[in-house]
């Protein structure tokens, strides 16, 4: 495993980051906690020691499972979570963070993410909120999600953002017209999550492997349409063929080419499967070609071009 600077920080993290909104259930169909609890220590066997969760994943039950599953192991880990956006009030920011300390087990947060904005409370209360925790040690590093270029702008009014966790995926690259050039200008890390687009790019909905099943949540997803699957067979076929000439899968192609992007700090992955877990472990070694790189960019526009033209 490699790792990279956070910002400016001083943080160290994993470019994989172990991703654990499925162990949290909810939306996903969740495997036993005895599985996961193996597969967050896998991870950490890996290299993987930075792990991102939040309260709204299975109403705290994600955290928890990362808290016992990092027993012992805590100070080797950069542990990230979320406040949900009902939560955004000064005293519930409090009341938020002081829950997740207690399922993660620890005494401080690494990274305290803004889950997504709210527009009924302002940023400065919130901001003004976190500030003040990571005035206590509460928290070491304040971080956004899925927040837009001006309420990122906005919030940097009110303190120091020094990472952003939004989608990003080979068809998922808003970001790129203005976010992460104001991120590369202003030493903010980014996160991705959705790194495989929740599945798609790992080529199992595309040649037959995998049917998702009615009660998948992400049955009626954009991606996922079966329209839309069609549209993207042309850069899942180029995946594959990536990930034969590499000798790894699909999924390490895609997260590969996310390491490879500017301003991107590390991918987050999720997974119950420790075999798909050591593969996309693997992905940080994966070095593609400007040619390749070239080639993924220029199938990958067509396919969003497509889709959010249909």
């Amino acid at each position: 495993m490699k790792y990279r600077e956070l910002g400016k920080t001083g943080l160290r993290i994993s470019e994989i980051t172990f991703g654990c909104w499925e162990l949290g259930g909810g939306a996903w169909e969740k495997q036993t906690d005895e599985v996961n609890l193996r597969a967050i220590q896998k991870a950490f066997e890996l290299g993987i020691h930075t792990f991102d969760t939040a309260e709204g994943y299975g109403k705290g039950h994600s955290e928890e499972i990362v808290g016992q599953a990092l027993a012992g192991k805590r100070q080797e880990c950069i542990i990230s979570t979320k406040v949900s956006p009902n939560h955004l009030k000064a005293e519930d920011v409090r009341a938020s963070a002081e829950n997740s300390l207690r399922r993660l087990r620890t005494d401080v947060i690494d990274i305290y993410y803004i889950h997504w904005p709210n527009s009924e409370i302002t940023l400065a209360e919130t901001m003004g909120a976190l500030n003040k925790l990571k005035e206590e040690g509460l928290i070491r590093t304040i971080g956004a999600s899925n927040f837009s270029l001006a309420q990122l702008q906005e919030a940097a009014q009110y303190g120091r953002i020094d990472v952003i966790q939004p989608e990003y995926s080979l068809l998922h690259r808003a970001i790129e017209q203005d976010i992460v050039p104001y991120c590369a200008e202003q030493a903010i890390g980014i996160m991705s999550y959705s790194s495989v687009a929740k599945g798609i790019l790992t080529g199992v909905y595309h040649n037959g492997t995998v049917q998702i099943k009615d009660s998948d949540f992400r049955k009626d997803r954009r991606l996922f349409l079966p329209e839309h699957l069609l549209k993207e067979q042309e850069l899942v076929d180029l995946l594959a063929e990536l990930a034969r000439e590499h000798e790894v899968t699909s999924s390490e192609i895609a997260i590969a080419w996310l390491l490879q992007q500017r301003a991107m700090t590390s991918a987050i992955v999720g997974t119950q499967n420790e075999r798909h877990l050591t593969d996309n472990a693997r992905a940080a070694d994966v070095e593609l070609a400007a040619s390749e790189l070239e080639r993924l960019d220029r199938v990958s526009a067509k396919a969003i071009a497509e889709i959010d033209g249909a």
